[in-house]
């Protein structure tokens, strides 16, 4: 699945009227973080497509298991970079194109199909740090900057345009084609001192993080084997990232001076590869495919293959077959949060909900930084209709993770639940305020308001929470003024 055809052809055409800079008259990176862009600018660019990305795009993978791993894996390596304080967030797309890309503000696409063919999780590492990179230098910034006058509208469209063709040359090239925008063809890639820069930074990430160094090189001259093999099918990534033979020596010779230590792969890793299988075509497909693997032994781990059997069938709703593979997968010794996430959930769907919340209890306690977990916990609870319960538990979490918005909206269906519509719609104007919806904001407060259920502090925190995002409403209208 690619980046749909209309969310390609709505970025390009807000991006139409922008006429890019020319290489020679882009801002050094000192200039680029000035006060013309700041780095809080960049951030909330990378906001808007985001919150754009999570709302309308199918192929944004809502997945808490995968999106967990992606950020645990990404947060080890961007604590070992130079992040100017952007702060990372990583997320999958579900597209079976080898791809990843950086946006604005350090939020970073993961396509399912570059999990798939990672073969270990320092080559998934190396090309993670890369875009890393690429953030860090501030390259999308420099791409997207032109002038003083170009506001915070353009720069957005830019941003989209740049990352529509990123992760759908395609559809992007036959969009553009034959239009005034043929200019910003020369900036939807980049260049190859961009390549080259986060060459070097991506390395040094993945030396301090701790990975095998020789993951970055090995990845890339695999794909560079593969074109060589299917010339007119250049993967998305080498479209998007021009690969020279200059730059994959450069990789390899930097690995000798670095001596070899093995470094095993994490079970996660090997788990997240089965579920992304495992979520591919009908269930009975996945089923076939899983079992295939383990009859003909073709598995670097039989756990993982056992994990993504289990969720193949949990797909199929057998649920005694999925607890049996399950069950496989721990008596080979494998322990990891995704596991307990799964057998919780197959004890739930068989009506065990004590046996199911349970398990999400004990697992919570040995894996208590996996939000994967957090949110299986809170949704167990709504679905069991224990809305005072899942109240407590939205608002507990929220005092470790405030900015959390899947926890606001655990938050506003427990209130839903219990018939509170004030303090619902109070819930849910948050949800919109952490995307950058401030006119989706006031509307909820607005409708909280004419609830006409809230108490007396609740209505005051109401009314608090409103003037504050009116006024920031009117200093965003000033903003795209300027």
């Amino acid at each position: 699945m690619r980046l749909t055809q209309r969310f390609v052809a709505l970025t390009l055409a807000c991006s139409l009227a922008i006429q890019p800079a020319r290489a020679d008259e882009l801002p050094e990176l000192g200039d680029i973080a000035s006060s013309e862009f700041s780095l809080s600018t960049e951030k909330k660019i990378g906001m808007q497509i985001m919150h754009d990305i999570r709302w309308r795009e199918p192929a944004y993978l809502d997945d808490a298991d995968i999106e967990t791993y992606l950020n645990q894996l990404g947060g080890r390596l961007a604590a070992v970079s130079n992040d100017p304080g952007f702060g990372f967030t990583f997320f999958a797309i579900n597209d079976p194109n080898i791809n990843a890309f950086a946006m604005p503000g350090g939020y970073i696409g993961v396509h399912t199909g570059l999990i798939l063919s990672s073969q270990t999780e320092s080559e998934l590492a190396g090309v993670l740090g890369h875009e890393i990179s690429h953030v860090t230098q501030r390259h999308i910034a420099r791409q997207i900057y032109q002038s003083k006058q170009i506001g915070m509208a353009s720069m957005v469209a830019m941003a989209l345009a740049l990352l529509a063709a990123r992760s759908s040359g395609q559809v992007a090239g036959a969009a553009i084609a034959g239009t005034q925008a043929g200019a910003i063809s020369a900036q939807l890639a980049f260049s190859r001192d961009f390549e080259r820069e986060a060459d070097r930074q991506g390395f040094d990430i993945l030396r301090k993080a701790g990975f095998d160094v020789r993951g970055m090189a090995a990845f890339f001259a695999r794909l560079q084997q593969a074109v060589r093999l299917y010339e007119n099918n250049a993967t998305a990534y080498l479209r998007t990232h021009p690969l020279s033979g200059e730059r994959l020596s450069d990789m390899q010779n930097r690995e000798q001076a670095v001596p070899y230590r093995q470094v095993v792969d994490s079970v996660d890793f090997h788990l997240v590869r089965a579920k992304v299988r495992a979520m591919q075509g009908t269930p009975r497909e996945a089923v076939k495919d899983f079992e295939a693997l383990l009859q003909e032994k073709k598995f670097a781990s039989e756990g993982a293959i056992h994990y993504g059997l289990a969720y193949a069938r949990y797909r199929l709703r057998d649920w005694s077959g999925a607890e049996k593979e399950v069950e496989a997968a721990r008596r080979l010794k494998v322990t990891a949060a995704m596991l307990e996430h799964l057998r919780a959930d197959i004890r739930l769907a068989q009506g065990d909900t004590a046996g199911g919340l349970a398990i999400y209890r004990d697992a919570m306690v040995r894996y208590p930084l996996n939000l994967a977990l957090v949110y299986g916990f809170g949704t167990s609870l709504t679905g069991v209709r224990r809305f005072d319960d899942s109240l407590r538990f939205a608002e507990a979490q929220l005092r470790n993770y405030p900015e959390d918005v899947r926890l606001h909206k655990l938050r506003a269906e427990s209130y839903a639940g219990l018939g509170q519509r004030a303090m619902q719609h109070r819930a849910l104007a948050e949800v919109f305020i952490l995307q950058g919806q401030t006119a989706g904001a006031i509307e909820q407060l607005q409708l909280a308001q004419k609830a006409g259920d809230a108490n007396f502090y609740e209505m005051s925190s109401i009314d608090a929470r409103l003037r504050e995002m009116k006024r920031r409403q009117i200093d965003e209208l000033k903003e795209k003024r300027n």
